[in-house]
């Protein structure tokens, strides 16, 4: 999508952004966003009044460590709230269930991540991470761990599924035409 920030593109009566918050909102306590860069790009575009958190690590370099990193500035902004568990999601991904929180939580083992999976596939970056893992986390990405799936599946990650949703709940915007499906689905 040419690095355009795939949150704040128009979706339905707002942007993606917007409508993954309203979506997410009812199911989570506070919430905060993840992104990297000038975090005053948010300014005006009709998002409530979230933190924007910077990632927490980075390389030696200063160099961007991807998603894992996006998970351990949760896990340390949640523990900091007092929460013992952090959902995480893409910004992409606009049409979550409704019940994602609830289908996480039940299929969650004590001191592990869990993670969505649906039809479509596995989908690491949405998962309820413990934030008792965030040293762990840490000493993986300075070790040079940077693959999300396969560090959950080191903690022992378990696999939430959600079928039977249309459209599949954790589709992504990726491309033009994916964003014009989501435009279709979302009535915009």
């Amino acid at each position: 999508m040419g690095g355009v920030d795939k949150g704040l593109l128009p979706l339905g009566q707002g942007t993606v952004l917007s409508l993954l918050i309203a979506r997410l909102g009812p199911q989570a306590g506070a919430l905060a966003l993840n992104a990297n860069g000038a975090p005053d790009r948010f300014v005006g575009s009709g998002l409530p009044d979230v933190p924007v958190l910077p990632d927490a690590q980075r390389g030696e370099d200063g160099a961007l460590l991807g998603p894992l990193a996006g998970v351990l500035t949760a896990m340390t902004w949640a523990e900091g709230q007092g929460a013992d568990a952090v959902l995480t999601v893409a910004a992409d991904t606009p049409f979550l269930p409704a019940d994602l929180v609830a289908g996480l939580r039940a299929s969650a083992r004590p001191g592990a991540p869990c993670l969505a999976q649906s039809a479509s596939g596995r989908h690491p970056t949405c998962g309820l991470w413990p934030v008792m893992l965030r040293p762990a986390l840490e000493t993986a990405l300075q070790s040079g761990t940077r693959r999300l799936g396969h560090w959950a599946q080191e903690q022992n990650a378990t696999w939430a599924q959600f079928e039977g949703m249309a459209p599949d709940p954790f589709f992504n915007i990726n491309t033009p035409e994916d964003l014009r499906q989501a435009q279709v689905w979302a009535g915009s």
